[in-house]
């Protein structure tokens, strides 16, 4: 980039910052623009690229702290100034000038004869640096390196591995990478893998992969969160008088709940621990009561109910509900 330039582009403006914007800031602004510039995503666009060129430009400067102390302090000269090749003529001022002023000669009527290159080489001894508007990398050789695509994959996996996690090995680009899914994801969750994408065309960093995980359901327990919940079976008689049952856990064992008297269905039993363990929380088993009732009965425990139901006091376990309903109604 020659000297000129210096005095004649305003970086800042082009990215579109404040002269104090951090480094961090200015970074996140410049792969923005250059996300939204790329020729990549631009096939054929001859304004898009030249943009990504002058954003590149720009950030190739400011980006290196040496660079942007120099820049700030060539643009601190004065705006308009401007630098003349040998050979300009009397009055041409612009370099001259620059140089007399700052060494108090007046610049007029001095005479300074600088080869090709010298300026680059004067500025930047002047400015503590032999390094003057250099540019690395990037697209044709305009800003920093190029970060490498972003990928998207989808894998799917058991119940129980969802639970307890697994390290998986997926192809990406005809290369095998392989992805630690942690401990309770849950169906169609996103998982970001930094650094596993696709490589970067010119040394940049690599690109990251997306992973969509979609998990089989399983035939007895389902996620609540970090909770496991499984539906339990329990008799009109157990539910009724009170029992000791036995439930599973995911692990394959069973551990034993106690049914209180009287237990309806729906009520929910909790074993503590025994659901989803992952880094922030351990969940527990949700054991939900479902009362069985009989399909078919013998005249001996037909007649026995019925002797059971006379016994029973002459409530309509409904009252509450179709009274409820009436009040909504009016």
């Amino acid at each position: 980039m020659a000297s000129q330039d210096w005095f004649d582009k305003d970086f800042y403006k082009v990215l579109g910052v404040s002269k104090d914007v951090s480094q961090s800031d200015l970074k996140k602004t410049y792969r923005k623009l250059a996300r939204q510039y790329h020729p990549d995503s631009n096939p054929g666009d001859a304004k898009a690229e030249a943009k990504f060129k002058e954003i590149s430009e720009a950030y190739s400067v400011l980006s290196d702290e040496e660079q942007r102390k120099e820049y700030d302090q060539i643009r601190a000269m004065g705006s308009g100034a401007r630098f003349t090749a040998p050979g300009g003529g009397a009055g041409a001022g612009g370099f001259e000038d620059v140089f007399g002023g700052m060494f108090n000669q007046g610049g007029r009527g001095q005479s300074y004869t600088f080869q090709q290159g010298e300026y680059d080489d004067l500025l930047g001894g002047l400015f503590g640096s032999g390094r003057f508007g250099q540019t690395t990398g990037g697209y044709r050789g305009f800003g920093g390196p190029t970060r490498g695509q972003d990928v998207s994959a989808s894998t799917t996996i058991d119940f129980q591995t969802a639970v307890t996690g697994e390290t998986v090995h997926l192809t990406v680009d005809g290369e095998t990478v392989k992805v630690r899914i942690p401990a309770g994801v849950s169906d169609k969750q996103r998982i970001r893998v930094p650094g596993k994408g696709r490589q970067s065309p010119d040394g940049g960093e690599r690109g990251d992969l997306y992973l969509t995980v979609t998990v089989r359901r399983h035939p007895v327990f389902e996620r609540d969160g970090v909770n496991l919940r499984v539906n339990v079976p329990v008799t009109f008689a157990e539910a009724t008088l009170g029992a000791t049952i036995e439930v599973p856990t995911l692990g394959g064992e069973t551990v034993r709940l106690k049914v209180a008297p009287g237990t309806p269905s729906g009520r929910v039993l909790r074993v503590k621990g025994r659901g989803v363990a992952t880094k922030k929380a351990t969940g527990d088993l949700l054991a939900v009561v479902q009362v069985v009732v009989p399909s078919h009965l013998s005249k001996q425990s037909e007649d026995a109910l019925k002797a059971f139901e006379d016994t029973l006091p002459k409530e309509n376990p409904r009252e509450d509900l179709l009274a409820k309903a009436r009040a909504a109604a009016r």
